[in-house]
């Protein structure tokens, strides 16, 4: 099951739950109404349907350099549900399977930094609050 890849340098946003449409409808919106630009590439494709992280984070193991992603964003379950549509972002490179989530407001500034590398996954992840959600560096 080798993961697409993404078109440019937007992220490539990976649906995993596949039980309501229009959920899956309303997470696009909310993303590309969150940024002056868009940052993501979306998949939904039935074959990732509940697929897990680990699965992800060995997928790109067994894959030639080339072809790997760095991280990747997961619209799961829990995105679906949440009226906020937290995405889950995965680490696939540094640290294989770490993860934190991230409501859109804070996407198009995640991805964009991810994709340029201006900014490590691990620097998005150590600011996360208690809960694994990224809300912001706190400034103060």
């Amino acid at each position: 099951m080798p993961l697409p890849q993404p078109d440019d340098l937007s992220s490539l946003v990976l649906r995993t739950d596949f039980g309501d449409e229009a959920a899956w409808d309303a997470v696009r919106a909310v993303l590309d109404a969150a940024g002056e630009y868009p940052h993501a590439t979306y998949v939904s494709e039935l074959r990732f349907a509940g697929v897990g992280v680990q699965a992800l984070t060995a997928e790109e193991a067994a894959a030639d350099e080339g072809d790997q992603i760095v991280y990747m964003f997961l619209a799961d379950s829990a995105t679906m549900k949440d009226p906020g549509h937290p995405l889950l972002a995965v680490d696939l490179s540094d640290e294989p399977g770490r993860t934190f989530r991230v409501p859109a407001r804070w996407f198009p500034d995640i991805s964009a930094n991810l994709s340029i590398a201006n900014m490590d996954f691990a620097e998005f992840a150590d600011a996360a609050d208690g809960s694994g959600t990224f809300r912001g560096f706190d400034e103060g």
